[in-house]
């Protein structure tokens, strides 16, 4: 079924890597092939802070990765480093219940999605868009990857084209990113009147946002400054459950 033929209130689009769960978007294939993770580090680095397109990122890595990655390496990678932040599942779960689309808006690889619901460690949404740089045709995970992210600036698109197919109103609708790769959607939410979190927000998506006039309405759990390293540990402690007032605060749900 999709999401045009159900009944939603709200939508809450956010992207997943060091969002909602402390991975990167590369991890699987770092994993599999460590000693590709310089380079993979790199270029993670370079399209987060905008300095090359996606399109530039992933065609770097298809060029440098011995193999295609098969479904059996991504469940290895997923049984071993599977996790998200605290109350991720639980607050998509609460989403579900009060009738607001829970949409994964994401540079990672469709691959791991397909995996990780097939192996239950997701609870279902109905909407993901994701990278195609890795995927498995043969996928049984029941969902339909209609909305992709070939490109940072599809975010935005993906977002807009849910909310079109629901007839709902920007004032409804809670965008959620930590890096300067959401700085398209931030920006294109900020111009439609969307609710703006950053979460575990990096120097390179405040820079993105203050170079635009662009105004974050919520900083969530950490904040990043330049060339400040992560703190995983911290990052851990933080309960995304406390963000299901604000979701309902923010876009005035009943």
């Amino acid at each position: 079924m999709g999401e045009s033929q159900l009944k939603y209130q709200a939508i809450v689009s956010s992207d997943w890597s060091e969002c909602l769960s402390p991975n990167g978007p590369f991890d699987p294939i770092a994993f599999s092939y460590p000693e590709l993770q310089p380079d993979l580090g790199r270029v993670f680095k370079e399209y987060t802070s905008n300095m090359i397109s996606l399109t530039r990122a992933t065609a770097i890595i298809r060029k440098i990765l011995p193999e295609p990655l098969t479904q059996q390496q991504m469940d290895c990678y997923l049984d071993a480093s599977f996790r998200t932040y605290k109350g991720v599942p639980d607050l998509i779960e609460w989403c579900a219940r009060r009738d607001i689309l829970f949409m994964i808006n994401t540079t990672g690889t469709q691959a791991y999605f397909q995996r990780a619901i097939a192996k239950s460690l997701i609870p279902r949404v109905p909407v993901i868009a994701a990278n195609p740089l890795i995927s498995f045709p043969q996928a049984n995970d029941g969902q339909r990857y209609v909305h992709e992210v070939r490109e940072i600036v599809d975010k935005p698109r993906n977002t807009e084209a849910v909310m079109q197919s629901l007839n709902m109103g920007p004032n409804k609708v809670l965008v959620m990113g930590d890096s300067g790769g959401d700085g398209p959607h931030f920006e294109w939410g900020a111009v439609s009147g969307t609710f703006l979190v950053g979460s575990m927000t990096k120097h390179s998506l405040a820079t993105y946002c203050r170079s635009r006039g662009v105004e974050i309405n919520l900083r969530f759990g950490l904040v990043y400054g330049p060339d400040e390293k992560r703190d995983l540990e911290n990052e851990m402690r933080v309960d995304f459950m406390e963000l299901a007032h604000v979701i309902e605060d923010a876009l005035a749900l009943v």
